[in-house]
């Protein structure tokens, strides 16, 4: 083992001799190391003097965190262009061959490529950080905590590590560097926006949702590791000259795994969509457990924080809480509102956008969101037992009867996304990341239109028409 790991320290060290001797590199890079955290040192500063006009403390005390978090994240940026061309580069340069044909297995050349184009940004990363704190040592600015410091570290060595981990991916899959740049677009907007919203949690000051983008931002980097790996492939990287969108056959592949050879519906349903649900039985168990723990999650979350809210609650709030109840619009007005056709897209909608968020995180963030769905049952739940209403019979007539549709098809959809980000971390031989892509999408869409959509629609007509007959009557 020993032996194999030095060969992938050979490759980095490799990889290493060509940056420093590239002083297109190293120039930028030393510029963002001392001028950027200077810069925004004066952007700190000038902050402070307009803040202290207003006694915003709260918000000092999240400045100094908030600038480190900006500054471990532009040399990243500078020193994506290296992780960008770590493969493509080589073959523009024509020193691929010589690489490829060295006794080195696949997993040693990526993962040499993939050590040098992570360390060196985090290395440029942790050097303007610590310079940045060498100036504000000397100022009247709050440091930030140990706790904070460590979260903003780690946050740092994550972002590095999912950027480079997609620009390795993109340099494989590309064939030339102009087209490996151009795609990089597609890794630093994500990261600036998903920055956004870590910079919303770093000045809330809520470090729980802190650790837990640390904990998501680093599975989607090892899974984007995972799919270099799987679909990396030496001839594909010699054989390739240019990248041609070919729509006929991107039809024809889609098609060819929808209809799968059958000219009937119901050989159709038997011969080609059944494999496909046949396939997603593992994600399908592994969806029903983790709705066990959201249902659990939701629970407890609400008693947890809205127990103690309610027992605080003085009777003056429990009267407005009762007279804003009471204008509320009864379940008749509710009924005559809602069509089916509405609870049908507003359904079929969430499962889209489960899927949308699965295909472009790995499933990582549809799962969230389908324990987001699920953990509502159980936060509803919760908060009818402390209010003293009797949960059950609400819950049997309410959501049971459009419940056994909607749920399995929710739950099926989901499976369907999971599957789907799991095979694409699965090596595939003989076929290229496009069209395993493709075959999934395939498999995806007809489970979506032959099990979903039509239990989504039975479920649409029940809760419209007659869930809230049932409540109705429940509740009288």
């Amino acid at each position: 083992m020993f032996n194999k790991l030095r060969l992938v320290w050979l490759v980095a060290g490799r990889e290493l001799k060509d940056q420093f001797r590239d002083w297109r590199v190293l120039t930028p890079m030393v510029i963002l190391i001392f001028c950027f955290p200077i810069l925004m040192n004066e952007f700190a500063k000038q902050t402070v003097d307009f803040l202290n006009q207003y006694s915003a403390n709260l918000i000092l005390e999240r400045l100094v965190p908030f600038s480190i978090m900006i500054i471990g994240f532009f040399p990243i940026t500078i020193s994506l262009v290296v992780a960008l061309e770590s493969f493509v580069g080589e073959k523009e340069r024509g020193t691929i061959e010589p690489m490829l044909s060295a006794p080195l297995d696949n997993w040693q050349l990526y993962f040499g490529k993939l050590l040098v184009g992570v360390v060196t940004p985090l290395v440029a990363s942790y050097l303007s950080i610590a310079f940045y704190l060498v100036m504000i040592s000397r100022q009247h600015l709050v440091m930030p905590s140990f706790i904070t410091m460590l979260q903003l570290v780690l946050l740092t060595t994550a972002h590095a590590t999912l950027m480079v981990s997609a620009a390795i991916v993109i340099s494989v899959q590309s064939t030339t560097v102009k087209a490996a740049n151009l795609l990089a677009s597609f890794i630093v907007i994500p990261v600036a926006i998903l920055m956004q919203g870590e910079a919303v949690m770093l000045f809330w000051g809520n470090d729980q949702v802190l650790w837990l983008a640390i904990a998501g931002v680093m599975i989607i980097s090892l899974l984007l590791i995972r799919v270099g790996i799987a679909h990396f492939q030496r001839e594909y990287l010699l054989g390739r000259e240019i990248d041609v969108i070919n729509l006929r056959w991107m039809w024809r592949t889609f098609w060819r795994n929808f209809v799968g050879g059958t000219n009937s519906l119901g050989s159709w349903y038997w011969n080609s969509l059944g494999p496909a649900l046949r396939r997603t039985v593992p994600a399908i168990v592994a969806v029903i457990l983790i709705a066990g723990v959201s249902l659990w999650l939701g629970y407890d979350w609400i008693m947890v924080n809205v127990s103690p809210v309610i027992a605080r609650a003085t009777p003056e709030n429990l009267e407005k809480i009762s007279n804003v109840a009471f204008e509320m619009p009864g379940l008749e007005d509710v009924k005559g509102s809602i069509s089916a056709p509405f609870l049908f897209l507003n359904n079929t909608r969430a499962v889209t956008l489960i899927f949308f968020a699965g295909l472009f995180s790995f499933s990582v963030l549809g799962v969230l969101l389908y324990m987001v769905n699920i953990g509502l049952i159980g936060g509803v739940f919760a908060l009818l037992q402390l209010l003293g209403i009797q949960p059950w019979p609400i819950f049997l007539a309410g959501v049971v009867p459009h419940g056994v549709f909607e749920i399995p098809a929710l739950m099926i959809g989901s499976a369907a996304m999971l599957y789907m980000g799991v095979a694409i971390v699965t090596p595939q031989t003989g076929k290229s990341m496009g069209e395993v892509i493709l075959e999934l999408l395939a498999d995806w869409t007809k489970i979506f239109i032959g099990i979903v959509v039509p239990l989504l629609a039975v479920a649409a007509v029940i809760e419209a028409y007659i869930t809230p007959v049932l409540l109705v009557n429940v509740i009288k």
